[in-house]
């Protein structure tokens, strides 16, 4: 295997010279060269053993027929020996692919599924390559492919790239011990030896007043969130706060305690479900929209749970539902904001591309609806689970690119890995408490042009919380890896000094 029409960088044969001795956690901003890595390494391990394979594992087929693509453009490896490997394939040709196949670029879980049926073997693969690392938790597919690796492949070598792997020790130790690492390479956007090839990104917060017909609906419901809070500080008088991750260990409390004759669970399961429902309602008419919080509200009218029953019963909320049908055609600040920022956008300039993030399918829904007009071309992106299959996935982002849409409206699947290059706009319809979905957000901007990201706010909301938790963890996880890599490298060289005498 050759490289071509690619010279690499100076920070990218700086971490090549670590990943090709060692198995390697490496961090690197979105849109500054992660897969070259990939591909420098592949030539290093294809060279020193001719007869293997390398697997590269990716969480998502469109983010696999990536990959396809900067192999086939950047090496000399002939275009049927690089395979495209998921589960779309029927298991039998999967097997004839794996055989014959040089270069295998796999979903892990498609790979999972065939080292248990004994369909493929990894004792002859010479690189494993898992990208968007940070999914690598305990019993996820990456986790147990790098398992079988570790434990089958006669020569081995562990690739694991990733732009935000998460802002605890705990979490990014988690993820070296289940991918086998043994070494940290990251590099920040402000490092001498990246900044010169990171495009711009202006950052702007544009702040919304929530109208008083929200607030009234927002106060009612968290009237009756307030007692319920109250009720459960009688259960647990020494917590003063509650958020939902608190909310949630309490359930899985509450639920243990049940098994040991404790009655009083039973009612700190309710509460508990209450109060998540409640939380959820609250989000949506503070940073969705009135009518996200109806269909909500039919959703818990269907709901047979006692929790459901208790909350629909209460006189607060049946008033709040009165309200949300009276004020259903209100639109939330935020959805006129965004209109007026898009518009403005490609007036300015018509070649624009923007991309919306939201988190909720119907807001998406309801976004769309608002902005499909003559000048806007908007086209929806949602993962399999929401009705969109991966080759329409493929697509939507190819016409995007190619201008047949000018603003694409994603959730999640928007969020990881895909190269838009032309994208220069980026708009969050609200801030996610996710420092990684926060960092993998802001990637799909400003690649190979000027970017800019623009965060909807409703004031006095959570989407102020959220947007300064993010932050905070992402300055958090930036601490973390620098000092995990100082400290694995300075141990590993001790390690190869003792070793040496």
């Amino acid at each position: 295997m050759k490289i071509l029409d690619f010279t690499p960088r100076e920070y990218q044969n700086a971490i090549f010279e670590t990943v090709k001795g060692h198995n390697t956690l490496v961090v690197l901003p979105t849109g500054i060269g992660k897969t070259a890595i990939a591909i420098l390494l592949s030539e290093n391990r294809l060279n020193l053993y001719p007869e293997s394979k390398i697997l590269i594992c990716s969480p998502t087929k469109p983010l696999c027929a990536q990959h396809v693509k900067s192999f086939t453009k950047f090496t000399d490896v002939d275009k049927e020996d690089i395979v495209i490997y998921t589960g779309a394939i029927p298991p039998k040709k999967r097997a004839d692919l794996w055989n014959n196949g040089k270069i295998i670029i796999a979903t892990p879980q498609t790979i999972e599924s065939d080292l248990i049926n004994n369909r493929i073997s990894l004792e002859s693969t010479s690189l494993l390559v898992i990208d968007e690392a940070h999914r690598s938790r305990m019993k996820y597919a990456n986790t147990l492919v790098a398992k079988n690796y570790n434990e089958n492949a006669k020569n081995k070598r562990i690739l694991a790239l990733t732009a935000s792997p998460g802002s605890t020790k705990e979490r990014i130790d988690e993820i070296r011990d289940n991918l086998f690492l043994d070494r940290v390479e990251i590099r920040a956007e402000t490092d001498k030896d990246v900044s010169p090839y990171v495009q711009e990104k202006e950052i702007e917060w544009v702040h919304v007043n929530l109208p008083s017909e929200f607030d009234r609906i927002k106060n009612l419901i968290k009237q009756l969130r307030d007692d319920k809070i109250n009720e459960l500080k009688r259960i647990i008088p020494q917590k003063k706060f509650f958020n939902k991750k608190d909310l949630l260990n309490l359930q899985f409390s509450f639920r243990k305690s049940i098994t040991k004759g404790n009655k009083m669970a039973f009612w700190g399961i309710s509460l508990t479900a209450q109060l998540l429902k409640l939380s959820y309602a609250l989000e949506l008419v503070e940073t969705q929209g009135i009518r996200q919080l109806i269909q909500y509200w039919n959703k818990l009218e269907a709901d047979t749970s006692k929790a459901a029953k208790i909350i629909i019963n209460d006189s607060r909320i049946k008033q709040a539902i009165q309200l949300s049908s009276d004020f259903q055609e209100n639109k939330h600040p935020k959805m006129l904001k965004l209109k007026e920022i898009v518009l403005n956008e490609l007036n300015k300039n018509n070649e624009s591309r923007v991309i919306i993030f939201a988190n909720f399918r119907n807001t998406i829904n309801e976004i769309y609806k608002e902005l499909n007009d003559h000048l806007i071309k908007p086209v929806i992106l949602v993962g399999q689970k929401e009705g969109l299959t991966q080759k329409e996935q493929i697509k939507r982002i190819k016409e995007f690119g190619e201008g047949i849409y000018n603003v694409l409206i994603g959730t999640s699947i928007s969020e990881e890995g895909l190269d838009i290059p032309t994208a220069n706009l980026a708009i969050f319809y609200e801030p996610v408490p996710s420092e990684i979905r926060m960092i993998q957000r802001g990637g799909r901007v400003g690649r190979t042009i000027k970017g800019k990201i623009i965060f909807l706010i409703t004031k006095k909301t959570r989407d102020e919380a959220y947007y300064w938790s993010s932050k905070s963890k992402e300055k958090t996880m930036k601490r973390t890896l620098y000092n995990i890599k100082n400290k694995v490298n300075i141990q590993s060289r001790i390690g190869e000094f003792n070793n040496d005498n």
